[in-house]
């Protein structure tokens, strides 16, 4: 190849690559037609929401457990053969009935043998009175006398006492369960023979967190259902800890059910719905239109044909609604859509009501 050819093959070669280092530098948007097309003043479309006052159902979900009424492991004070069990499995009990009874021969016959001396030293006591009377004796010989009857009759009481310690007899009425014993059986104060339970009323126990702490009080209603069961149940709240659980950070609050056909058996989970004061002009806001940020909460509302942002207070929640507690006047225009492309004072255009 010539040395003239080169030359010209390097000079094309030279503008080839100024053209192709010039491309990228080419506003091809400032053509006529880019710019005809772009408007600075271009609305954003959105959704928005008509804020107004509305009934809000104060009602607090959770879950409880169903406990009897009176409950108790019946138990012997004192260590003994078991003579006789006076109950059946599963039968319904009244107040004082007699459920054990452990041996007590020794102790009937020290009763016995106590009886005979108490009655020896009454008539002792009667004599020595009559002897007083009459100054026959000292009034020390006299207080003697009446000392051991006294001591007599104490110690008729103690055994007494000690035999009643024989028989387990019903605290309440209620319904025994099953006996973990049987006739012969030689027990102590630890073991359980069975237990019995007061099932009508019922008391349900569930707990809230610490924000509905001074919504709630005694006389209010709840709904309960449990497992198996798809009917409602209409409890009243009775009793309430006068303090929030410092771990949970929740408040432990009582309720009692009449249960008259005994059907609601303790230590069931059950669904309580807590049903408190209603709010009659509340203003629920879209979940959606809430924008959280670093100090609260926020809103942007539609005013004149612009955005303005709008800080907020919420307070109860619901599957698709929030109580704005402060910030929002009846009737605002609420922005429910479009919410990251908007900012303060640009040009909206509403498109839907919602």
């Amino acid at each position: 190849m010539s040395k003239k050819k080169k030359v010209t093959y390097i000079s094309l070669a030279a503008v080839v690559v100024i053209i192709l280092l010039a491309i990228p530098k080419i506003n091809f948007s400032e053509s006529p037609e880019n710019v005809s097309n772009f408007n600075p003043n271009a609305k954003v479309l959105v959704n928005a929401h008509i804020v107004k006052p509305e009934v809000l159902g104060n009602n607090v979900i959770t879950s409880g457990t169903v406990l009897a009424n009176e409950e108790v492991d019946l138990k012997s004070e004192i260590a003994g053969k078991i003579t006789q069990i006076a109950f059946k499995e599963g039968s319904r009990v009244k107040e004082g009935d007699l459920l054990v009874k452990t041996n007590d021969s020794e102790l009937q016959a020290q009763l016995k043998r106590e009886q005979f001396k108490f009655e020896l030293l009454k008539d002792k006591e009667y004599r020595q009175k009559k002897l007083l009377e009459r100054e026959a004796i000292s009034q020390e010989e006299y207080d003697d006398a009446l000392n051991q009857l006294n001591v007599s009759h104490a110690e008729v009481d103690l055994i007494k006492a000690q035999i009643e310690k024989t028989e387990i007899r019903a605290p309440f009425d209620g319904i025994i369960g099953l006996k973990s014993v049987s006739e012969g059986s030689f027990i102590n104060s630890s073991i359980v023979i069975a237990s019995l339970q007061n099932i009508n009323p019922i008391k349900i126990d569930f707990s809230i967190p610490e924000r509905y702490a001074g919504s709630v009080k005694i006389g209010d209603k709840i709904n309960f259902k449990v497992v198996g069961e798809d009917e409602k149940n209409i409890a009243t709240v009775y009793a309430i800890e006068p303090r929030i659980d410092p771990v949970t950070r929740t408040l432990k609050i009582r309720a009692l059910y009449s249960n008259p056909k005994g059907k609601i058996l303790p230590g069931s989970f059950a669904d309580v719905e807590l049903v408190l004061d209603k709010i009659e002009n509340a203003l629920m806001v879209p979940t959606q239109a809430v924008v959280p940020e670093l100090k609260g909460q926020k809103v942007y509302l539609y005013k004149s044909g612009k955005v303005v942002s709008q800080k907020i207070e919420t307070g109860i929640r619901t599957d698709i609604k929030v109580q704005a507690t402060a910030g929002l006047q009846p009737n605002d225009t609420l922005i429910t859509s479009g919410i990251l492309q908007v900012r303060d004072g640009i040009p909206v255009k509403i498109t839907e009501f919602n």
